[in-house]
């Protein structure tokens, strides 16, 4: 039965983004604990059941990236439930770059790749970046360090990820790219969030937009076939 739920795609799809909503539904109407403690872990836990059942090939070590990646974003949610504390937020910021890293060595690859392609995506990262860290820098104080290699992690994955194009088919490609620029836009909001000012509809942009993200990013990994070509 569980098998059957999280090996179709289309019934995994229905059943993630009700398990999303309700987490949603909980952060917004319901106390924090111990509710949010027990909706919001299911978010990722489907994930990792979701990919482990698709995986495919390669044995364990070619799929360890993810599962630690996911695992370390599991921790991650939890701690900054209580975000207001300073050293549970920053240990969130700790466990979710080291997702990130993990996700970086997923989206990694050893093909060569074109220079002039990267420079016009990179300017415009560069210039999201700036605009970010300038609305939220002087907020940042004793979390400035952590926070800036947080965020540039990020950037780091989403530069990963579009390096992805042509080593790897396009379903999976766009797949993760859309993934990964929704967490950094859901990111970002709540970095807004927590060290500047409250913004319209927050937290449901927050939650909605970090468990799209989650689901396109594994989606186009389990989606995920190499392109037998090199680059000249």
């Amino acid at each position: 039965m569980i098998n059957s739920i999280f090996s179709s795609q289309k019934r995994f799809t229905f059943l993630f983004f009700v398990v999303l909503f309700v987490d949603i539904w909980v952060k917004l109407n319901c106390p924090v604990f111990p509710y949010r403690f027990i909706s919001k872990p299911l978010v990722i836990l489907f994930l990792l059941m979701f990919y482990n059942v698709n995986k495919r090939g390669r044995g364990i070590k070619y799929h360890l990236w993810v599962f630690l990646g996911l695992s370390f974003f599991l921790v991650g949610d939890l701690l900054i439930i209580n975000a207001a504390n300073i050293i549970f937020l920053g240990l969130s910021l700790f466990f979710f770059s080291l997702g990130k890293i993990f996700f970086c060595l997923k989206f990694s690859h050893k093909k060569d790749f074109n220079v002039l392609r990267l420079v016009p995506f990179s300017i415009i990262m560069f210039s999201y970046a700036v605009f970010i860290i300038g609305i939220v820098l002087n907020e940042l104080k004793e979390f400035l360090v952590p926070a800036l290699l947080s965020f540039f992690l990020s950037l780091l994955m989403i530069q990963f990820a579009y390096l992805r194009k042509g080593v790897f088919n396009n379903k999976s490609y766009w797949y993760v790219l859309l993934g990964v620029t929704a967490f950094i836009i859901s990111e970002s909001i709540m970095a807004v969030k927590t060290f500047k000012q409250d913004l319209p509809f927050q937290d449901f942009l927050i939650m909605m937009l970090y468990g799209t993200a989650m689901y396109f990013i594994v989606l186009g990994i389990v989606s995920e076939r190499r392109y037998k070509i090199s680059f000249s």
